[in-house]
């Protein structure tokens, strides 16, 4: 499965190269790879690569959102040009229950372009995934550039409208049985059972 990022949070086309994420089949869990053009606005977090770093929203992010519309239950993976990544598991919007979970990231960059390569466990995501979504963010302060795959309609947006990557209407439906086969069942997270929080 691929998908491009082409659009603005508010429905405006991109000025350059769209962001494209290719969901694959993997072994005990999902594939992910990114590919997107190298901003380096704003300069890299100050976290070490190849670990999770809080806040990572606030800089050059490509982030993928997994949610169940059963439970309106989701899991965020943010990754950095630079490296580092975060997992926030939300147990409804907004609502963090478990975050900085390890991940397995490789990045490849130039000066132009950078490519990530990450491995997310079934564990991490809720029961029931069957929406997606994904944005992209650069640039700093008045060129602060929010993008959006499943962007808000523009008879949608009211006016002073912040975007907000939270607004799972936004979504749209995502058959992982496409990439695993129409006989998988997605497996049964102990990680998520375990939590009093995520129900």
């Amino acid at each position: 499965m691929e998908f491009k990022i082409e659009h603005t949070w508010d429905s405006l086309p991109v000025n350059h190269e769209p962001v494209t994420i290719q969901l694959k089949a993997g072994n005990a869990g999902l594939l992910m790879e990114v590919g997107a053009p190298f901003f380096n606005d704003p300069p890299a977090p100050p976290g070490q690569p190849g670990k999770p770093f809080n806040g990572l929203w606030d800089y050059e992010v490509v982030e993928a959102f997994f949610l169940s519309d059963e439970t309106e239950q989701y899991l965020e993976v943010e990754l950095s040009p630079h490296g580092q990544h975060l997992v926030l598991l939300l147990s409804s919007r907004r609502k963090i229950w478990k975050q900085e979970l390890t991940l397995t990231f490789e990045v490849t960059r130039t000066n132009m372009k950078w490519d990530g390569r990450v491995h997310i466990p079934w564990s991490y995501f809720p029961s029931s995934t069957n929406k997606f979504n994904a944005y992209a963010i650069h640039g700093s302060e008045a060129k602060r550039t929010y993008e959006a795959l499943y962007h808000v309609p523009p008879h949608e947006i009211q006016e002073g409208q912040k975007p907000d990557f939270h607004y799972l209407e936004c979504f749209r439906h995502l058959n992982l049985k496409e990439l695993m086969g129409e006989d998988w069942k997605q497996p049964v997270s102990n990680l998520w059972l375990s939590s009093k929080h995520a129900n």
